[in-house]
């Protein structure tokens, strides 16, 4: 029996988990600070839920098969699709803009790659029912904060946006015809990943005159917006658009966060039911694949669950994000959460049964500490409390507990010197019988031993 998990798969050992907790609580942290709410759905679907918005090429990126229902059924490759269906099975009742976020794993039979695994944990964050660009400057304030409180700046992440609907009217104004514009958007989203004879050619073979070409590569390389602005502005199939997207940084800035922003009029993302406004996080130096990609998919939602509402949301990955940290030394220091107590055998244990020892542990943890001992009479009667007092020292417990002979039970700090350590005493049938009062000023004491500035009289 191999040792290691499938290629592609992730085992979680305590400092591996702990990393991911800490990026799970950054994107849950900033998500709610925007005032979005947590949903989820089911790991498995349907199969014709993901084809029906991929087409049936997306089969072979799946881990899907016939479950005992005769069903053809799917590991989620991608959340999208599980949220249309559920605002589109309450669209009348939800209350509108709807602001939701979910973490779900993801599956796609891929390679395995730097920064691309079989499996992975991702931040969905979505808005259905608002048209403004306001909720596209407000989406994407929500991937840059995340990179904010994971102690990431500008200087390491940039936010790559366009519009769609500004590039097919700076398309159309330049000559490229409506039949074309396909073509020249599938060409526009591969030219940083491919060499520029190659998306000459490609352009060429849509139909594109070779001044027309070098026009399209010289945008797509990149493009100053007040340079956009003075050429098409006053454009007809541009101007709108024009106009929208001067809103939009305008909030950008008035959200503060104008300084992590470029534009970028490759960034097309690639799926053909992305309406608007797109963005994709890069780091800075373009070491690695993108962290976050999104945008506005205004007919997405009709097509999949049968809502006409518009809406827009970004996906943003933990394994390329994990990478980052990696790289930039952003991680935090792996700290284990401090056990509370740890039981020992003092003078005292043999005079009782082990039952109390046990009674003690769960009046303990009743009243909300959290409490380790050896789980084995023998080894708690027999172990020298001398030794069972180091072994808690070194799990990092923030103290020892045990009965006294003569009927008390006493806390012992263990997180200093052991010469002169501070105690606390309560009788041992209070503590036995969960006394409120004794259980709340143990509590205190343990808050002063780890705080010492709370103690009052300290």
């Amino acid at each position: 029996m191999s040792s290691a998990a499938l290629p592609g798969f992730r085992d979680f050992y305590p400092d591996e988990l702990a990393r991911r907790a800490h990026v799970f609580r950054a994107w849950r942290a900033v998500a709610r600070r925007y005032a979005f709410v947590e949903y989820d759905g089911p790991p498995l679907e349907p199969l014709d839920l993901y084809t029906k918005k991929s087409g049936d090429e997306i089969v072979g990126q799946l881990y899907n098969f016939t479950d005992k229902g005769n069903r053809e059924v799917a590991l989620r490759p991608e959340m999208t699709p599980t949220f249309a269906r559920m605002v589109g099975a309450r669209a009348n009742a939800l209350r509108k803009p709807v602001r939701w976020f979910s973490i779900p794993q993801l599956f796609r039979y891929e390679r395995a790659q730097r920064g691309r695994l079989r499996e992975h944990f991702q931040l969905n964050v979505d808005i259905v029912g608002e048209e403004s660009e306001v909720a596209d400057a407000e989406l994407l304030a929500v991937a840059i904060d995340i990179m904010r409180e994971l102690g990431l700046g500008p200087a390491d992440v940039r936010a790559r946006v366009s519009d769609r609907r500004l590039l097919n009217g700076i398309l159309l104004t330049l000559g490229v015809t409506e039949a074309q514009v396909g073509a020249v958007y599938g060409v526009v989203d591969k030219v940083a990943r491919q060499p520029r004879e190659v998306s000459a050619a490609k352009l060429g073979e849509a139909g594109l005159a070779p001044a027309l070409v070098e026009r399209v590569l010289q945008l797509a390389a990149g493009a100053e917006f007040a340079d956009l602005q003075r050429e098409f502005g006053a454009a007809p199939a541009a101007r709108e658009h024009i106009e929208r997207f001067a809103r939009y940084r305008a909030h950008l800035d008035a959200l503060g966060v104008g300084e992590w922003v470029d534009l970028d009029l490759s960034i097309v993302r690639g799926l053909a039911y992305y309406t608007g406004i797109v963005f994709e996080l890069f780091d800075a130096k373009g070491e690695l694949r993108a962290i976050c990609g999104g945008g506005r998919y205004d007919t997405l939602l009709k097509a999949l669950g049968g809502t006409d509402l518009p809406a827009l949301g970004f996906g943003m990955g933990d394994v390329v994000l994990g990478e980052l940290l990696s790289d930039r030394g952003l991680w935090p220091d792996a700290v284990q959460e401090p056990v509370d107590l740890h039981l020992v055998a003092g003078n005292g244990a043999g005079q009782r049964p082990y039952a109390d020892a046990l009674r003690l542990v769960a009046a303990l943890r009743a009243a909300g500490l959290s409490v380790n001992h050896a789980m084995s009479a023998e080894r708690y009667l027999s172990q020298a409390t001398r030794n069972q007092v180091d072994s808690a020292r070194k799990a990092g417990c923030s103290a020892a507990i045990y009965f006294r002979e003569d009927g008390e039970v006493e806390a012992v700090s263990l997180l200093g010197k052991m010469k002169d350590a501070p105690t606390h005493v309560i009788p041992a049938a209070l503590a036995l019988a969960g006394d409120a009062a004794a259980l709340h000023s143990l509590r205190d004491w343990l808050h002063q031993q780890r705080d010492p500035a709370s103690n009052p009289n300290g």
